[in-house]
């Protein structure tokens, strides 16, 4: 949920991409204020996953790719990834000082069709490794950029 709020405290339209059957995880999002995409490419990964994500929203003009278990990124964060692309980047990622991508990336409406081919649980690493040069790097000390959330001893490390 909080990633969800995070995020849309920076965008204006967010579409979770959810296997279906999932109805508490929907109202949850829903209540958040997301859009909500089920599909059965879901259990494909995270690159189906996304392909879907940009197929139900193909005349978009961009997408910030966000995750769903990265709750502490921040929304100045998410925003300046958008602004990235509203000023026409085709790839635009926060990084840190030492240089390490993190999250959300954000992508042009260029990369549509390579988007769209996604398939498997490499979500978008091709992409970003073929146009590297063309990534817009947003320096930031937001260190939520990396903390993602996938077990319980994660969760409990976050109020510790």
């Amino acid at each position: 949920m909080r990633a969800a709020r995070n995020l849309l405290s920076g965008v204006t339209h967010v579409v979770a991409v959810v296997a279906p059957m999932r109805a508490e995880l929907r109202r949850i999002l829903e209540a958040a204020g997301c859009g909500i995409l089920e599909s059965e490419r879901t259990a494909q990964g995270m690159g189906a996953s996304l392909a879907a994500g940009i197929e139900a929203t193909a005349d978009a003009e961009g997408w910030i790719v966000a995750l769903g278990d990265m709750p502490l990124i921040k929304p100045q964060t998410i925003v300046a990834v958008k602004a990235a692309l509203e000023a026409g980047a085709k790839i635009a990622a926060p990084f840190d000082q030492g240089g390490r991508r993190g999250h959300p990336v954000g992508f042009g409406a260029a990369l549509r069709t390579e988007l769209l081919a996604l398939e498997g649980d490499l979500g978008a690493r091709d992409v970003l490794r073929r146009h590297a040069a063309d990534i817009v790097r947003i320096e930031t000390d937001d260190a939520g950029i990396f903390v993602d959330i996938d077990t319980p001893q994660d969760l409990a490390g976050l109020s510790g």
